[in-house]
């Protein structure tokens, strides 16, 4: 796996948790030249690119921390979340063939998606807790990992890689054992409701 590919795997995984605050990290790193990143990233160095990019994160990090709103605000991404994952990975790859940066638009907009499903995912089934700080703690770790990943991503690809698909692969398994304390609890509570 070359450094391009690793960096596509590992920025669209983050894109699929938070794609503004991986736009935010590609473009500050690139403006303030933290890191020597290829022309291609350019795109992301324009001012009002990491300005549009920061207000939304900005809006996304209170969105993010009402419960029930959250969900809303995941149903709006999950269209914008796999197509920044798209568009990201399409310039991590660079200039390469037509058939190549097709290759790498879909696998960042697939990752990126099923990032998002399942992160959608839990913190929908996290909503029927009671208490709003399931919600907090969630989002602040999205943000967290979103934000380590696309920097390490930079520096150091292919660890970048390794680290956020052993996330998702770990997310997706959690994902199914909440959906599932989910489903049984509400099954328990029909039980005793028709009793």
């Amino acid at each position: 796996m070359s450094a391009a590919i690793a960096q596509v795997v590992a920025l669209a995984i983050a894109s699929g948790l938070n794609v503004y605050a991986t736009v935010v990290v590609l473009g500050l790193t690139a403006h303030f030249h933290l890191v020597d990143l290829p022309d291609t990233f350019r795109a992301f160095d324009h001012p009002l690119v990491i300005g549009i990019a920061l207000a939304l994160y900005l809006v996304e990090f209170v969105a993010d921390k009402i419960p029930w709103f959250d969900s809303v605000w995941d149903a709006i991404h999950t269209v914008v979340r796999p197509l920044g994952g798209a568009w990201i990975a399409v310039n991590a790859l660079g200039h390469a063939s037509p058939a190549s940066t097709a290759a790498a638009a879909l696998v960042g907009g697939g990752l990126a998606l099923t990032t998002h499903v399942t992160k959608a995912s839990t913190r929908a089934a996290a909503n029927v807790s009671p208490e709003p700080f399931s919600n907090w703690f969630l989002s602040l770790s999205e943000d967290i990992v979103a934000i380590a990943v696309s920097y390490v991503a930079l520096h150091h690809p292919y660890v970048a890689a390794a680290v956020a698909v052993a996330l998702l692969a770990a997310v997706i398994s959690c994902a199914w054992l909440i959906v599932r304390a989910v489903r049984r609890r509400a099954a328990r509570r029909t039980r005793s409701g028709a009793s």
